[in-house]
C-alpha cells in the first residue's frame, strides 16, 4: 500500500536546493525567488536579508498565506525588525530558517493544503 500524498500537478513543489539554485517543478532557479503553491517570482530582487524590505513582500501579502517562511541561505539570518513588524501587523505568521529548511518545511505546509508562501535567498552565507 503506498502512503505518499499525491500533490497535483499545477501545485509548486520544491524538487531540489543548493546553495545556489533552486529546482521548482521542472524549472531551475539561480536568483531568489518568492512562491505559493500556485505563484512564482523566479527573479524576486533581494539577494541577502540586509537588502529586504517590507516593500518586497508586497506579492505575498496579496496571495493572502497563512505564514511566510523566509530562507536566508546556507545560514540562518534574521532580517530587520520592519519586517517583521510589516507582516505580523497582517495576521500573517513568519518563520526565518536557512534556505534548506525553508525548502522541505514549504514542501510540507504545501502538502498539507496550506496557504503557505515562502522568499528563498540563494548564494548568501
Amino acid at each position: 500500500m503506498k502512503f505518499t500524498r499525491e500533490i497535483p500537478a499545477n501545485v509548486h513543489v520544491i524538487r531540489s536546493h543548493t546553495d545556489t539554485e533552486l529546482r521548482i517543478g521542472e524549472k531551475t532557479l539561480r536568483e531568489s525567488c518568492l512562491l505559493s503553491a500556485s505563484e512564482l517570482i523566479a527573479a524576486w530582487g533581494p539577494r541577502n536579508v540586509d537588502e529586504l524590505t517590507p516593500e518586497h513582500f508586497a506579492a505575498a501579502f496579496a496571495w493572502q498565506p497563512e505564514i511566510i517562511l523566509l530562507g536566508t541561505g546556507v545560514r540562518q539570518r534574521f532580517p530587520a525588525r520592519s519586517i517583521y513588524a510589516a507582516i505580523l501587523a497582517r495576521g500573517i505568521g513568519f518563520e526565518v530558517m536557512d534556505t534548506g529548511a525553508a525548502c522541505r518545511t514549504f514542501n510540507v505546509l504545501v502538502g498539507e493544503s496550506r496557504r503557505v508562501t515562502a522568499g528563498l535567498l540563494l548564494g548568501t552565507r
